[in-house]
Formats: C-alpha cells, sequence, structure tokens
C-alpha cells in the first residue's frame, strides 16, 4: 500500500496536481484573506457611519425596494461567491431585511459588472440580457420566498450577536448582593457603572474599532476559511473543470442538471470559465450544460457552503443550494431553448 501511494505521489500527472494544488492555496489565502479583511473593515465602517434603522430602511423586506436595492448592490458588487460572506455578515448584523440579504447573498457573484462585460462577446446581447434578467428574477424570487417560509429563523445568532467591545473594570470584584466599585449593586448593569465611573475609558477611533471588529471576525472564521481553502485548493488542483465535458455532452438527456452537480463543488469563477465556453462547445458540450456549470460553479462552491455553515442552520443551506442548482437548471434549459 505504501509503495502504491509512493509511485502514485511520484507519477508526473500527480506531481503536477499536486503543485496546482498548492498554487491555488497559496492564491486562495492570499486573496481571500486580504478580501474578507478589507470588505469586513468596510463594512464595519459603513455600519458605523450608517445607523442600523437606516440600512434596515434601504433593505427592508416589507417594501419590494428593498429587493432591488440588495440586488442591484449585488450588482454592483465584484465579489466571488466566498467573498460575499463579510458583506453578508454586515447585513445580517445590520438587521437589514432577511429576504433582501438572501437576494444579495445569490447575486452577488453571479451578475457583478465583470462577470456581464465578459458574457457579452461570448454570448452576445441577447442571451447576456436573458442572463441577466433569469439570475435578477430568481433571486429577488427566491429571496421573497425564504423570507415568506420564516428561513429567518435559521442564522446562528451567536457570531452576529457577539461585541469586540471593550470592558469596563470597575476596580472592586462585585458579587451578587455586594456593591461595586462605583457604589452599585450587582444587579444593576455594567453600562451604568462605567457612566458613573471618574475615569472612563477612552473610546477608540473608528478606525481602530473598525479594525478590531473586523479583525475579530476574521479570528472566529478562519478555521473555517482555512478548512475552505484546503478543500477548494485539492478540488482545484484534482478535478479539473474540463473533465465534465465527458458527462455533458449534448447528446446527454440529463447534461444540464449533471453540470449544474458538477459546478456546485468546483471553486471557479465565472470569469475564468467563460473563456472555455467556445472549447466546450468544440467537444460538444451543449450551451445550455455550459451555462449550468457557470451558474452553479459561480453562484456556489463547497469552500463557500463551509463558510456558510458557520452562519446557517441546515435547513437555510440546503435552501441556498437548492435555489443555485435549480437556477442553474432552469437557465441551462432556458438557454438551449433560446439557441435552439
Amino acid at each position: 500500500m505504501i509503495e502504491q501511494l509512493t509511485v502514485y505521489f511520484q507519477h508526473p500527472e500527480t506531481q503536477l496536481m499536486l503543485r496546482e494544488s498548492g498554487l491555488m492555496f497559496l492564491q486562495l489565502f492570499t486573496e481571500l484573506t486580504g478580501l474578507f479583511l478589507l470588505i469586513s473593515f468596510a463594512v464595519s465602517l459603513i455600519n458605523q457611519k450608517l445607523p442600523a434603522e437606516k440600512i434596515q430602511g434601504l433593505l427592508g423586506a416589507r417594501r419590494g425596494r428593498g429587493y432591488l436595492t440588495a440586488a442591484g448592490l449585488g450588482a454592483v458588487t465584484p465579489f466571488c461567491s466566498c467573498s460575499t460572506i463579510p458583506m453578508l455578515i454586515g447585513l445580517l448584523k445590520a438587521r437589514a431585511g432577511f429576504g433582501p440579504t438572501m437576494t444579495f447573498l445569490f447575486t452577488s457573484p453571479l451578475l457583478n459588472p465583470i462577470v456581464i462585460a465578459l458574457f457579452i462577446p461570448v454570448l452576445g446581447w441577447q442571451l447576456t440580457a436573458w442572463y441577466a434578467v433569469l439570475a435578477l428574477v430568481i433571486s429577488i424570487g427566491a429571496g421573497a420566498l425564504l423570507q415568506r417560509l420564516g428561513f429567518e429563523r435559521y442564522i446562528k445568532q451567536q457570531l452576529l450577536n457577539s461585541n469586540s467591545g471593550g470592558k469596563c473594570s470597575s476596580g472592586s470584584e462585585t458579587d451578587s448582593g455586594k456593591t461595586g466599585g462605583c457604589g452599585e449593586t450587582a444587579s444593576e448593569t455594567q453600562t451604568s457603572c462605567c457612566a458613573s465611573s471618574s475615569k472612563p475609558a477612552p473610546k477608540p477611533s473608528k478606525w481602530r474599532e473598525a479594525w478590531q471588529e473586523s479583525w475579530e471576525l476574521f479570528r472566529s472564521m478562519f478555521p473555517y476559511m482555512l478548512v475552505a481553502m484546503l478543500i477548494g485548493a485539492f478540488v482545484h488542483g484534482f478535478i479539473p473543470a474540463e473533465y465534465f465535458a465527458e458527462v455533458a455532452s449534448a447528446d446527454n438527456p440529463a447534461a444540464i442538471p449533471t453540470a449544474a452537480l458538477i459546478g456546485i463543488p468546483l471553486y471557479i469563477r465565472v470569469t475564468a470559465l467563460l473563456p472555455l465556453v467556445a472549447p466546450f462547445v468544440a467537444k460538444g458540450v451543449s450551451l445550455g450544460a455550459i451555462i449550468a456549470l457557470v451558474i452553479g460553479s459561480g453562484g456556489a462552491s463547497l469552500p463557500e457552503v463551509i463558510l456558510l455553515k458557520r452562519l446557517f442552520y441546515w435547513p437555510l443551506l440546503a435552501a441556498f443550494l437548492l435555489v443555485i442548482f435549480s437556477m442553474a437548471v432552469i437557465g441551462g434549459f432556458s438557454f438551449n431553448w433560446i439557441a435552439g
């Protein structure tokens, strides 16, 4: 067994896949770490500037305008499926409408300006417009449906309720029924203790406060990010996207759902898949199967699922995957019908 493994790992093709996985891990580690800290830092600053009531008004679920605003926000943020997570957390912390927040999660990796700009020369204006309308309508409809079905209850509140703010020490320990250093009983809040203290702790600057919040969030998410990056790098190195051409040929009636299922675990950006459209078509892959792969791999990925598991319970996570899969299948069959 050991000899067989040794021979396998010494094979030139295996060495190439290991090298590809290693390079992908370094790219993911550098890119996702930087993006996560940068986006969460920016979101923290925005939350300081904009009161929660303002965000709730802009992205509320009671009016349809909130869904359109969320879809527009997703359309102008060029995030991949994983880098949407800090923005998602920021919206959830600000108590934005659940339905609009899910709409943002669906649209951001699939409907950003870079994707649309690449779609036009590859597919033309008509198919690009159809793709944009399809992604927009399904994202808004899915967000509204999840809101109506009460899936908000499947969000884990522990991470959202965590507060990295400083603590006020009163100088003497307080127990039940005893007085603290501020002359108050232990039943009174620590906030009033801080308020009555003669030397209150200086409040950190907004920049430092935003950095502390983003760093604490990064620390809590990093174990999940590390696992996600390792899996994403392995999938990239050992399961190349080209292999799906063998199982998603145009004469296969199950090509579109198969392509959607294959695409979801892969960590492949839409921008990396679009240049492969012509080679895939030349290999006999239908346009619908390619679109299903694009939507499946762009809208979700195994690393993103691992990160979302930190935020969602299984029912909401399964609903998220079902929406992406359904969007990929509907998009695939409709593209085949239009191009037919």
